[in-house]
């Protein structure tokens, strides 16, 4: 059989499949020549997901090199986003101004600046060292030098903002127009992979309503939900980060209109103001975890998971009072002049970090045709436009050994609550405020801000996984 009658009929089922990496594999499988018709997409919530990371107003574009596998895959998604017709219009390329103002901080963006300028692929003509709040003040005027003094910064021109949910849903038009199948709701939620006689060999998915999907192959790319689904051994921890959004007037969103994503490893990081006027703030911090006892499938027993919470399901839901603090912090610094503004639709997103904060993307080393795509650890979402192609490739065994090593299955490796994180992640368990369960309207901050009709939920989209 030739290699195109075998694409032709091979089957493939993408659970979480209407998230970031989930409609990156389908949208390549397309490009790849698979029939339209033997592909299936499969989540709890339509395309963009409500429950994925990647359904957000806006993603951090740049490019940050710690290893070889990170030049290769950043420079293909730049070049994705800047020519692909399918991504192109949802790159905002402001710029990127990533600051410091500790000594810690400040040693890091020197070697992140370091390793960029000498990576041989042509970003020394792209970045740029300043140092002094003179030099990032010409790059963006709007910062109050008060509240910069000794900070340092790295400029990249490569940089700016994703347009994210409107990206994924742009990858939903091709999926929708070409003749994808789609499963949603009960339909669409995990259960358990369906086997051979053997046993070992996966041949499919049930749901959660009984629906059972028949495949050659499965890929689970159901990013914060995937340890939940599946044992994945503590490779991955999900985890929860906070976003806050406020209301510019036209005057005040004229004036930042193409101004650069500011970045600061201690304080968080916002971005120019979308065409409503809305723009979004988040702080920095290692994450936040929700241990449950869970038993994901393939473990003997319940075992302590991070079991995120879906803000989709649990709109009142908001975020603890801490994280309000922290991100007031973040606006006093970047935005003094919006202090006492009202910040609305404040919410946790989750993602999953794994140890080294590479993905995981390898087959199932007990499931023969199960495939995991998972493990973003907060910076997967730029390289949507081309991520779906590696998961292609190991589906068709020709990826590159040095992706494979990358992404290989890797239990015991290290410490995934903690991750390349400065401190490990802490549980919502100890926190109070962003539970609002049976609280009445008045007390969850008024409800309008939390259950967003379809026009605000448009404006203002999903929520934001950290992109760094």
């Amino acid at each position: 059989m030739s290699p195109s009658s075998s694409k032709k009929d091979t089957k493939i089922v993408v659970v979480g499949g209407a998230g970031t990496i989930g409609s990156s594999t389908a949208l390549h499988l397309l490009r790849n020549g698979y029939t339209p018709s033997n592909i299936t997409v499969l989540d709890t919530y339509e395309i963009p997901s409500a429950q994925s990371a990647g359904n957000d107003l806006n993603k951090i574009m740049g490019i940050r090199l710690r290893n070889p596998a990170d030049i290769q895959l950043s420079m293909e998604a730049r070049d994705m986003w800047l020519n692909d017709e399918v991504f192109k219009p949802y790159f905002h390329n402001t710029g990127r101004l990533d600051c410091g103002h500790t000594p810690e901080e400040i040693e890091s963006l020197k070697e992140a600046y370091e390793t960029s300028v000498n990576a041989g692929v042509g970003l020394e003509k792209t970045t740029e060292w300043l140092d002094s709040e003179e030099e990032i003040l010409k790059k963006m005027p709007l910062l109050d030098r008060e509240q910069i003094k000794g900070w340092k910064a790295v400029w990249s021109s490569d940089g700016g903002w994703l347009a994210a949910a409107k990206a994924i849903n742009s990858i939903a038009e091709v999926l929708k127009k070409e003749g994808v199948k789609f499963g949603f709701g009960g339909a669409g939620s995990f259960k358990a992979p369906l086997f051979a006689e053997d046993g070992t060999t996966c041949v499919g998915v049930e749901t959660v309503d009984g629906t059972k999907y028949h495949a050659d192959k499965v890929v689970l790319a159901a990013g914060a939900w995937s340890p939940t689904l599946v044992d994945l051994e503590d490779q991955c921890v999900s985890k929860a980060w906070v976003y806050a959004h406020m209301q510019l007037t036209p005057e005040e969103a004229a004036q930042f209109k193409d101004t650069p994503v500011v970045y600061n490893g201690d304080l968080g990081f916002f971005f120019e103001p979308n065409e409503y006027g809305i723009i979004k703030v988040c702080d920095e911090f290692p994450g936040f975890t929700r241990f449950k006892q869970h038993q994901p499938y393939g473990a003997s027993s319940p075992k302590k998971v991070s079991v995120p919470r879906s803000h989709a399901k649990h709109p009142s839901d908001t975020i603890p009072l801490e994280s309000e603090a922290s991100i007031g912090r973040a606006v006093d610094a970047f935005l003094p002049r919006f202090k006492d503004k009202k910040r609305f639709n404040q919410a946790l997103c989750w993602c999953t970090d794994t140890a080294d904060a590479n993905l995981l993307i390898c087959e199932h080393p007990k499931w023969k045709n199960f495939i995991l795509a998972t493990g973003d650890s907060g910076h997967s979402f730029k390289l949507l436009p081309n991520i779906g192609k590696h998961v292609v490739e190991l589906i068709e065994g020709t990826l590159s050994k040095e992706l494979k090593d990358s992404w290989k299955w890797r239990p015991g490796s290290g410490d995934a609550l903690k991750s390349r994180r400065a401190a490990a992640a802490r549980d919502l368990a100890d926190l109070p405020g962003w539970n609002h369960d049976g609280e009445t309207d008045s007390i969850t901050a008024s409800i309008d801000q939390l259950k967003l009709s379809k026009e605000e939920t448009a404006k203002t989209g999903g929520g934001p996984a950290v992109e760094i």
